[in-house]
């Protein structure tokens, strides 16, 4: 792929909201039970590939001023898969689903099996938590934040793909 400097500012803005989504609400960022609102960043890569590099340097960003060396790693690396997911997405709603799926799934297991607790259920749990979280920011928040750019106009300086169906 081409690297443009369009691209590039793209990116670094992203990944910027990103840690300014996340740093502040720190205290339901991390954990077990976490709300992370810059997960709503997730979703941009349906309109370019510039946002997979934004939201993957956005997460590792933050998880390295405000978690563990071990969610630097795996943390980042589930959100380069979905973000790579999401930009293969040809529809809007569907485009939630990587986020979703990929973050419960990776970090839910990753959080069980720091906890300790190798039971079945705690880590399902964990696993459900997670996704009710990112289904809340990605489908409630995510989807209606696409549409505003839309609507605004706005999505013409992030977009770099044409014929996905809103």
């Amino acid at each position: 792929m081409r690297v443009s400097a369009k691209g590039v500012v793209t990116s670094a803005i992203i990944g910027a909201a990103y840690v300014v989504l996340t740093l502040p609400f720190a205290s339901f960022t991390f954990g077990p039970v976490q709300f992370r609102v810059a997960e709503v960043l997730t979703i941009l890569p349906f309109l370019s590939h510039y946002a997979i590099y934004g939201c993957f340097v956005g997460c590792f960003v933050s998880n390295m001023l405000g978690s563990t060396p071990l969610d630097m790693v795996v943390g980042s690396a589930a959100t380069l898969l979905a973000a790579i997911l999401t930009y293969k997405c040809k529809n809007l709603y569907l485009s939630t689903i990587p986020p979703i799926v990929v973050n419960a799934v990776v970090i839910g297991a990753m959080l069980a099996a720091v906890s300790g607790s190798f039971s079945v259920t705690v880590t399902l749990g964990i696993m459900g938590s997670i996704a009710l979280s990112q289904t809340v920011v990605c489908f409630g928040l995510g989807v209606p934040f696409i549409k505003l750019l839309k609507r605004c106009k706005l999505d013409r300086y992030i977009a770099t793909v044409k014929n996905k169906k809103w």
